[in-house]
């Protein structure tokens, strides 16, 4: 469905949709986080019952202060004006718009005016699904860059442990994306975890967008067959929720082994930024818990590696590692909870994107109406 929109309508709406999402799906962000982490057992679950405790959900709103600060930089880059303009998906960080539109919309622009035709209907040599697929993953190296360093804040910060009756107080703390900041020596520290996160949102991007885009072409073509479509704003925005929804949740779901090896790369990226001698103590305090612990061992055991690499080891090692010592169920590790938020980060964002500009350009087309009746 095309709509008259503007810059502006596009930023407005994807802006008012971004934040109003993200604060709502955030907290579910940090169990994920916290779960994913390798002091899961250790910070989280009773020793004596391997329960949950209370602390997994606590100061869950911790480190949203870094998606404050890379909305400053990245809402200076305008998107493009597209009659088919189709915002980013949540796991990208919402705030990143106007990255990933601007490289979207352009990139899939040039392509399709390059993609030849052949036969009496020209149809195109390259399918449309591909075309979005090579589109978004170019786009979402873009935005991936822009992203580390608030992703890597942002998980530090979650990550942070308060004390029982400070975090029960405060949902929102700042304190804790400044004290996650000052364990960074080197602003390059901050970029660690790139190429985990590109290697995560690229094949995210490229089943997400041809799902929702088939999605949400099917389910409105069944709906004109049926003669029950009345193109109304809700309308649009429920079935690009549905739609969303579970094309996020199903790329979500087979993505999630990376999504591990992304947290557990981030989570020590401030780590191996001090000399050798502090290298060392970390080592050794490390198998010092090891020998401590022995039913928690495999996981200390991979901490106590990355720790002795200094928070520096590959996606592949890392992900092997983890394959070593947790097997199939820690690289799926809050693969559940990942896939039901993103289905409502998705859905509500794109849902709320979508009848956000459906209504902002009905409302001008009304507007250039009314001017036009009164000058007659």
């Amino acid at each position: 469905m095309s709509f008259n929109n503007t810059n502006t309508d596009i930023l407005v709406a994807g802006a008012f949709a971004a934040f109003t999402v993200d604060l709502l799906v955030y907290p579910l962000d940090t169990i994920k986080t916290r779960i994913q982490s390798p002091d899961y057992k250790k910070l989280y679950t009773n020793a004596s019952s391997n329960s949950i405790n209370r602390s997994l959900f606590r100061g869950l709103y911790q480190g949203i202060g870094s998606v404050v600060i890379a909305t400053v930089p990245s809402c200076k880059l305008r998107s493009t004006t597209s009659k088919q303009a189709r915002p980013i998906p949540l796991l990208m960080r919402p705030q990143l718009a106007g990255a990933f539109f601007t490289t979207y919309e352009g990139t899939k622009t040039i392509l399709h005016r390059l993609n030849p035709t052949s036969g009496p209907n020209n149809t195109p040599l390259i399918p449309t699904p591909v075309i979005h697929s090579a589109a978004s993953s170019i786009a979402e190296l873009v935005s991936c860059f822009i992203l580390t360093p608030a992703e890597v804040l942002k998980q530090n910060a979650q990550m942070v442990k308060k004390s029982s009756s400070k975090a029960s107080t405060q949902a929102f703390d700042g304190n804790a994306t400044m004290l996650a900041l000052r364990k960074f020596k080197k602003p390059t520290q901050l970029w660690r975890g790139y190429t985990a996160l590109a290697a995560r949102n690229l094949p995210f991007t490229a089943m997400q967008f041809p799902m929702f885009e088939h999605l949400k072409g099917m389910i409105t073509e069944y709906r004109k067959r049926q003669n029950k479509y009345s193109g109304t704003t809700l309308e649009k925005g429920l079935i690009t929720a549905i739609s969303a929804g579970s094309a996020g949740s199903v790329a979500a779901v087979i993505t999630t082994p990376i999504d591990v090896i992304k947290t557990r790369i981030m989570l020590s990226a401030s780590s191996g930024s001090g000399n050798d001698q502090s290298d060392s103590s970390r080592r050794q305090q490390a198998l010092k818990q090891v020998e401590a612990q022995g039913k928690d061992a495999k996981a200390e055991i991979e901490r106590a590696q990355q720790a002795a690499r200094g928070g520096r080891a590959g996606s592949f090692a890392v992900g092997t590692e983890i394959w070593r010592t947790e097997g199939t169920k820690g690289l799926f590790r809050g693969g559940a909870l990942r896939a039901a938020w993103t289905a409502l980060g998705s859905g509500l964002y794109l849902g709320v994107y979508e009848s956000g500009r459906s209504y902002l350009a009905g409302r001008r087309i009304d507007d250039k109406d009314k001017d036009g009746q009164a000058i007659a």
